[in-house]
């Protein structure tokens, strides 16, 4: 039986996967006090929730990016119930937002790291800018935007891995969403640096205060999907349904298959 990177045996595949019983927390310090050696190459940690599970089916390159990456979590929370219901050894809930937090928290993790950070604007660049020069990490960090479909550019997907290299980088930030940021780290894997990989959407945003954090008891009662759709309801409320039905197709599929 596989093992994930806690040393603990895992359950059988749910989807085609195998999901980490890490924490937040314990995923945090382990990316925080460790570096990847150049035979482990890049460590890619995904976050998925319903949308990673509902694009899978027809995303072939998400789905390999997932059956590749070195911690993949429950984020979402049917998510978390369904592999809770089919025996993963999952802990609890683990989002990107509490795994960024928690980094971001703890900065002193990250003096031995050269950060690169991959975000949608210049303003997200100029909070981070601010960000590390409070906590004494200007000189550890990088940023790039990337333009509007980037994912599709050969030759900017090729020059971006190029500078994630030549910074040095141990710990790369994709905060650019889904699934850019997860295919575009497994398909560019061998001309990046051995590094811890985040791909973490808009987590980076509320832990740099440019979005609001869900109120306690949105995030208690599971409600955050809710919070963001009252944000941005144009953006959101079609993906989420869309995303939704999608999810439960997968997972009548993937009871049919574990019968």
């Amino acid at each position: 039986m596989r093992k994930d990177l806690s040393g603990r045996p895992s359950s059988p595949e749910i989807f085609g996967l195998h999901f980490s019983s890490l924490s937040e927390s314990e995923i945090a310090t382990l990316v925080g006090t460790t570096c990847r050696s150049q035979q482990e190459g890049v460590g890619l940690i995904i976050t998925p929730n319903i949308q990673h599970i509902s694009m899978m089916a027809h995303n072939r390159l998400l789905a390999q990016a997932c059956g590749d990456a070195a911690i993949l979590t429950c984020d979402g929370f049917p998510l978390f119930y369904y592999a809770r219901m089919r025996g993963q050894p999952v802990s609890g809930r683990v989002t990107g937002r509490g795994i960024v937090a928690d980094l971001m928290a703890r900065p002193d993790l990250l003096r031995h790291h050269r950060i690169f950070m991959v975000v949608d604007s210049d303003r997200t660049v100029a909070a981070a800018r601010k960000w590390a020069r409070a906590h004494g990490l200007e000189g550890n960090m990088a940023y790039a935007v990337p333009p509007y479909g980037f994912e599709n550019q050969a030759a900017y997907g090729t020059e971006l891995a190029t500078s994630i290299r030549a910074h040095g980088t141990t710990l790369l930030f994709m905060a650019v969403g889904a699934p850019r940021s997860e295919i575009f780290v497994d398909q560019h894997r061998d001309a990046l640096p051995p590094c811890w990989a985040l791909c973490i959407g808009q987590a980076l945003l509320v832990a740099l205060d440019l979005l609001p954090e869900p109120p306690r008891v949105v995030q208690k009662l599971n409600l955050e999907w809710l919070w963001r759709i009252i944000l941005e309801p144009r953006r959101l409320l079609a993906r989420y349904i869309s995303s939704a039905c999608g999810f439960m197709i997968a997972v009548f599929k993937d009871m049919r298959q574990g019968d």
